[in-house]
């Protein structure tokens, strides 16, 4: 016979319109790759932070400038006279650092910050590849509640008439209808609000790509439900302590922070430069009011080579204040680190230890849809022959819904889980995302297939050997399914 659960999972899928297009895992993916505005910044931001390596070469290499001027001067000597005259000079210099501490330091910390922000961008890259994975199994979820509310909702509707029909007869009291009726409204809003739950559910996708979608692939149930690998717990831990990426960034911060120091610290140290200084000034002719005599014009070329040296013998305390500070971020940076590793590590156990108890939970959910069908067959069959009331009957059909939702839950949260602790080790990639798209079906109804298929032992299990009296519409139903 055809079980309370089947009838109203074929009354829902035949109520279904066509099929709309159907996006698929990758897809999302890479419009998200595209699209995302927040990775788009996170891309400019790396690049600006880039540039402060460049910026810190440059204080290491030669620096060549040259200047040009024009002025009218006057020029008065007692007893002689007054003179006006142009004149017009060029410049140009070549400086050489030799020996500058504090520049190199600066350097060296460029070098982590670049290398930092490029960490930092490839973990907001695998944050993306998390974000759509738990975008995209969400709407799933939403829709597989959706289908189960839906369900749900037409057997408590099935209920309702029953019962309206023995008090009809006179077999039941009138408490039985409101009892029903009671339960069919529940139902009803409780599928009202999984259709806007999956409304939303289709919002975050629409942030992360820009786009509107219509329905998503779903993921068969034959996806193999597996204990993570490696196996052991302290392999996991020990791989998230060398490659999270965010821990590496952190770690990174503190090599910055202590070539910073470095760096401050050197301000209490000479500077030697190297330079090549060259001047020309072209004097101008006496002008018609000249009294000094003066005639013709004076050009002069100067041209120094040397080097220079400059001791900082007080510069009012910032020096010093500036190592405090240095000090000060150097212990902010391996303190922050510590605290991401403790994270890191905590994560991954809770991670490691919740996807491993998933892979049977995933199991006892899936049995428990088969016990509570069963229960509400042997339930509905007492309310036939007068040992149970519908009270009995609409608790057990809510029995058997929260069970169906609880096993969708767990399902996909272990999706979820498995890549969250793949994130955690540094290890998720694109790659994880391909994996799981093998085992999308194109063909996966939600309104049909929000349940997991049984095997005969399962269904015989189900029907706990009693056979419910069908209607005629049931019966056509049962033949066509």
């Amino acid at each position: 016979m055809l079980r309370p659960l089947y009838v109203a999972v074929l009354m829902v899928g035949l109520s279904s319109g066509q099929a709309m297009a159907k996006t698929d895992l990758l897809t999302i993916y890479r419009e998200a790759v595209e699209n995302s505005a927040d990775l788009a910044a996170a891309e400019a931001d790396t690049l600006a932070r880039q540039e402060a390596l460049p910026q810190a070469r440059a204080q290491l290499l030669p620096n060549i400038g040259a200047a040009a001027g024009a002025a009218r001067e006057r020029l008065e000597i007692d007893g002689v006279g007054s003179d006006r005259y142009s004149t017009h000079y060029y410049q140009a210099s070549l400086v050489q650092p030799l020996f500058r501490a504090e520049n190199w330091f600066n350097y060296q910390a460029a070098k982590s910050l670049s290398e930092q922000a490029r960490v930092e961008f490839s973990a907001t890259q695998q944050s993306l590849i998390l974000e759509v994975a738990v975008a995209y199994f969400n709407v799933l979820r939403a829709s597989d509640n959706l289908a189960s509310a839906r369900s749900e909702e037409a057997a408590f509707e099935r209920q309702l008439e029953q019962a309206r029909e023995r008090f009809e007869v006179g077999l039941s009291a009138r408490t039985d209808v409101l009892e029903a009726l009671a339960g069919f409204d529940t139902a009803r809003a409780a599928r009202l609000s999984a259709q806007t739950n999956l409304d939303i559910s289709f919002q975050a996708l629409t942030r992360l790509t820009g786009e509107q979608y219509d329905e998503l692939i779903g993921i068969s149930h034959d996806l193999p439900i597996l204990p993570p690998t490696p196996g052991d717990l302290q392999q996991w831990v020990d791989t998230a302590a060398v490659q999270n990426l965010e821990l590496q960034a952190s770690r990174l911060a503190i090599d910055s922070a202590a070539e910073t120091l470095r760096s401050s610290r050197a301000g209490y140290a000479p500077t030697v430069d190297a330079f090549v200084r060259h001047s020309s000034n072209f004097g101008g002719r006496a002008s018609a009011s000249s009294t000094t005599g003066r005639t013709g014009s004076t050009d002069t070329d100067t041209t120094s080579i040397g080097v220079e040296l400059n001791l900082p013998l007080f510069t009012g305390g910032a020096t010093t204040s500036r190592v405090r500070e240095s000090n000060f971020r150097l212990s902010q940076a391996e303190r922050l680190s510590e605290a991401q590793l403790r994270r890191v590590v905590e994560s991954t156990r809770n991670l490691f230890r919740t996807v491993t108890s998933s892979v049977e939970e995933v199991e006892a959910r899936r049995q428990a849809i088969i016990s509570a069908n069963a229960a509400l067959d042997a339930t509905q069959t007492g309310y036939e022959v007068g040992t149970r009331n519908v009270v009995d009957v609409l608790e057990a059909q809510r029995n058997l819904y929260r069970a169906v939702r609880d096993y969708n839950d767990v399902r996909y949260n272990y999706i979820i889980n498995n890549l969250d602790l793949k994130q955690a080790a540094g290890t998720l990639s694109p790659q994880d995302l391909r994996e799981l798209s093998q085992w999308l079906n194109p063909d996966y109804d939600p309104n049909r297939d929000f349940i997991p298929p049984f095997s005969d032992e399962e269904v015989e299990r189900m029907s706990m050997g009693g056979q419910l009296p069908e209607s005629s519409d049931q019966s056509r139903m049962r033949r066509s399914f």
